[in-house]
């Protein structure tokens, strides 16, 4: 049966793989570089984020440590190198605007960029990480626009908790802590509810609440794995998320919870092989809203075509994942 959507698989010395028949058959992504850099990430290349932009299905941004950004305008049957001051950094988090597409947020090791431009011209954003954190530099694990109000961007950041900027970037304040030690402050993921206050963060200890703009934490922890990643809101459903967690990182057995109530009661999902790590990154999108793909780091990839009640593991096993996108066909 033709599948409707097309997967994107960031990968740790792969690049970066896409599949367009649901996972049965996976192509390289070409670019406009010679050999040996010709596909996305470059020879061997990382590639750990993704984006797709929310006014056209089909153009997509990645970023790999190596290269800097590349972006797809044909569903990822072509690239093109963006020239950028982050060849030779860490990419780690990509968003683009919902309301101006010419504004692209990057989380980079440490910080990040911001474009006004569309990626032609770049210039650092001074995200109020602490040189103190106990892991320096940190990463900027996820930046993400705020759905309601462009001009507020959320970053999080290794060991170094949420940190927001209610003026496009320009400037940057740091949230209140999440928990009690300083390791609950090492949020991984962020995911908001366009439709009221709530907003997500993943921590090793839980999935973390905030109804009051960051102003303060409520955290879900789990019996035995709680360490969470990847973290997303079904597009036709704000009350239902999904979350990808594990008992470490990397770990050795990992989970895809799912809540239908905003967050206040979690359930596993049914997975038909159980995971061999973490569950570390999620995808899905909003034109088929009923495809969810979720990856564990160490290279198993999970797929629901029914909105998350019945998953297939894929065949094809990778060495390493790092990012997940999906998008209609």
């Amino acid at each position: 049966m033709d599948k409707n959507y097309t997967i994107f698989i960031g990968t740790i010395g792969n690049g970066l793989r896409c599949s367009r028949d649901g996972g049965e058959t996976w192509q390289g992504t070409p670019s406009d570089q010679p050999l040996p850099d010709s596909g996305v990430g470059g020879l061997e290349g990382n590639v750990r984020a993704l984006a797709v932009y929310p006014d056209d299905p089909h153009r997509i941004l990645a970023g790999s440590d190596r290269m800097g950004i590349y972006r797809s305008d044909d569903n990822g049957a072509s690239w093109r190198l963006l020239k950028s001051p982050m060849e030779g950094l860490e990419i780690w988090s990509i968003d683009v605007d919902p309301i101006n597409s010419d504004n692209i947020y990057v989380g980079t090791r440490p910080k990040g960029f911001r474009s006004r431009d569309g990626g032609q011209t770049w210039e650092k954003m001074d995200i109020s990480v602490d040189e103190g954190a106990p892991v320096w530099p940190p990463r900027t694990t996820k930046i993400t626009v705020d759905p309601r109000d462009h001009r507020t961007i959320w970053a999080s950041a290794e060991v170094d908790g949420v940190h927001k900027s209610t003026d496009g970037g320009d400037t940057w304040a740091r949230q209140s802590k999440i928990g009690p030690s300083q390791f609950y402050d090492d949020v991984h993921c962020m995911a908001i509810n366009g439709d009221d206050s709530r907003v997500y963060a993943s921590t090793p200890f839980g999935i973390a609440t905030s109804l009051d703009d960051g102003a303060s934490w409520d955290i879900h922890e789990f019996p035995e794995i709680s360490y969470c990643r990847g973290v997303i809101i079904k597009q036709d459903d704000p009350d239902t998320l999904f979350l990808g967690n594990g008992n470490g990182i990397p770990g050795e057995t990992g989970a895809i919870r799912r809540t239908r109530d905003g967050g206040k009661s979690w359930e596993p999902v049914p997975l038909p092989v159980e995971p061999n790590s973490v569950v570390y990154w999620l995808g899905t999108h909003r034109d088929v809203s009923d495809t969810i793909v979720g990856a564990t780091i160490h290279g198993y990839i999970y797929v629901s075509e029914d909105g998350g009640e019945d998953w297939e593991k894929l065949e094809l096993e990778f060495g390493h994942i790092r990012g997940v996108a999906v998008t209609p066909n």
